[in-house]
């Protein structure tokens, strides 16, 4: 049996397709790589149909060429969205998990959550000296850049279609050049805060089951009593996941502040479970416990089954929040037309009790830091310069795909074999190789721990009240002002 004939039976075999319909997929599929079927070879059928079609010389050997025929061929074996979401309220009215395990089996089956490519990144956990277990992660799953789209990129000045990567017009949009194909993304419709959105997997998760909550409409972040709310419907519809939302301002913000989303998925991470180590008693708020976390990044944690009194408190500290300053720490609100304030809040559940942490960012600069003062410094920047967005905040680091390959140079130098270090490297590379004992036996032990280290001192440059006396009583300060 040749590729194109094996993959129609695998296409009907999935459901999206009845057994009558098998010359209309046959045809379909030929249409897409061409009429000739070949004998079956090694490897996935999708691939060596990709490789088909550029030898019959339907497609480029290019990347955007193959991704978007990789993901149409997957597309052939995905149902419609409405029988997706039909499907998905079908399963819910069992069991959310089931509604969700479903979805989410059917998005790493027809490869819109890119599976293969997530097992290529590095992922290890460390205790690192404050006591906390981080998680680390060296992204290597997103694919490398089109050169023709990189090219083209530069001399595009046309409107987009769709305006961004989160638009709900994404589904099963084929690509172009520089944006990425969806024809085989699905995205199910709810209703959140009187208003539609859409829930979807992320298809280069950074955790398990990693999700987003887009808005319908594309209108930028903002995060404020309403998202709050959001968040509460949230939970009580998927209890079994968090969810949480990247600040809404630059610097302190996440890469897509155009488009209103959160983020979600079933994982456990280490800010949940840091424990508190200061309580608080709020008079008016009796129903909500609440306290200051034991973590680098300033968080305040409510805890309660009283969702409107969660909300009301949560919303009570970011208006607080958004116009307090503390000029000894170089902590300032800025203006109305100029803010510099907001939170990163994320919500899970423990039971019937909702919790929400509610973690503090000033995305102020100077000429000393103008990337941010609370932000990761400059002599961190040779392991983490980018932003850090609502996942490393919660204590899972996404480090660049560049550390696979400077960091092994690294381990070079420490055993001194021949090596090209990074001189961005080099002044910390000394440092550990100064107090640490280091050999072959345990120099990845070594180089692990000592990453976590630094993903740990990020955080720290993060936090607005730093961990130290003067940071403490910055503390008791705002919470005077609460």
């Amino acid at each position: 049996m040749g590729v194109i004939s094996q993959y129609a039976d695998q296409v009907i075999a999935s459901g999206a397709y009845e057994p009558l319909d098998r010359n209309y997929v046959m045809n379909k599929i030929r249409g897409l790589v061409g009429d000739e079927d070949v004998a079956v070879g090694d490897g996935r059928l999708v691939d060596q149909l990709v490789e088909l079609a550029i030898a019959h010389g339907a497609i480029e050997d290019s990347v955007t060429d193959r991704s978007i025929l990789n993901d149409q061929l997957f597309d052939l074996m995905t149902p419609s969205p409405a029988r997706v979401n039909a499907r998905f309220w079908e399963d819910y009215h069992r069991s959310p998990q089931e509604a969700t395990d479903h979805f989410y089996q059917l998005c790493t089956e027809n490869d819109y959550v890119k599976v293969a490519a997530i097992k290529k990144n590095i992922e290890f956990v460390k205790k690192v000296q404050d006591g906390n277990e981080l998680e680390i992660t060296i992204n290597l799953s997103k694919p490398e850049k089109d050169p023709k789209a990189i090219q083209a990129a530069a001399h595009d000045t046309a409107v987009k279609y769709p305006q961004c990567a989160l638009c709900m017009e994404n589904e099963g949009y084929k690509g172009r050049l520089g944006y990425a194909s969806r024809s085989n993304h699905r995205i199910i419709r709810l209703t959140v805060g009187g208003r539609e959105w859409g829930f979807q997997y992320s298809p280069y998760a950074y955790f398990n089951e990693h999700c987003i909550f887009l808005l319908a409409q594309h209108e930028p972040m903002e995060i404020n009593q309403q998202t709050l709310v959001n968040l509460v419907e949230i939970e009580q519809t998927f209890p079994h996941y968090f969810v949480g939302s990247n600040a809404d301002l630059p610097i302190v913000g996440g890469s897509m502040l155009a488009h209103e989303h959160y983020q979600g998925g079933r994982h456990t991470f280490p800010m949940m479970k840091a424990p508190i180590k200061q309580e608080l008693t709020f008079p008016d708020y009796p129903m909500v416990t609440a306290g200051i976390v034991d973590w680098p990044m300033s968080d305040l944690r409510l805890t309660s089954t009283d969702t409107t009194a969660l909300v009301n408190l949560g919303s009570h500290i970011m208006r607080t929040w958004q116009n307090y300053s503390d000029p000894s720490l170089q902590i300032n609100a800025g203006t109305a037309d100029d803010r510099h304030h907001t939170v990163t809040p994320i919500m899970h559940r423990d039971g019937d009790q909702f919790i929400l942490d509610l973690v503090l960012r000033d995305n102020n600069t100077t000429n000393q830091y103008p990337l941010g003062i609370f932000h990761p410094h400059e002599k961190l920047w040779h392991i983490k310069k980018e932003n850090i967005g609502l996942i490393e905040v919660m204590g899972r680091a996404i480090l660049p795909a560049r550390l696979k390959d400077e960091l092994a140079e690294v381990k070079k130098y420490w055993l001194q074999e021949p090596n090209k270090i990074a001189e961005s490297h080099l002044p910390w590379a000394q440092e550990v190789q100064a107090r640490q004992t280091i050999t072959a036996d345990n120099v990845e032990t070594v180089l692990e721990q000592e990453v976590a280290q630094v993903f740990s001192d990020v955080l720290a440059d993060a936090g607005v009240f730093k961990r130290n006396a003067d940071g403490e009583a910055g503390w008791q300060r705002f919470i005077k002002q609460l």
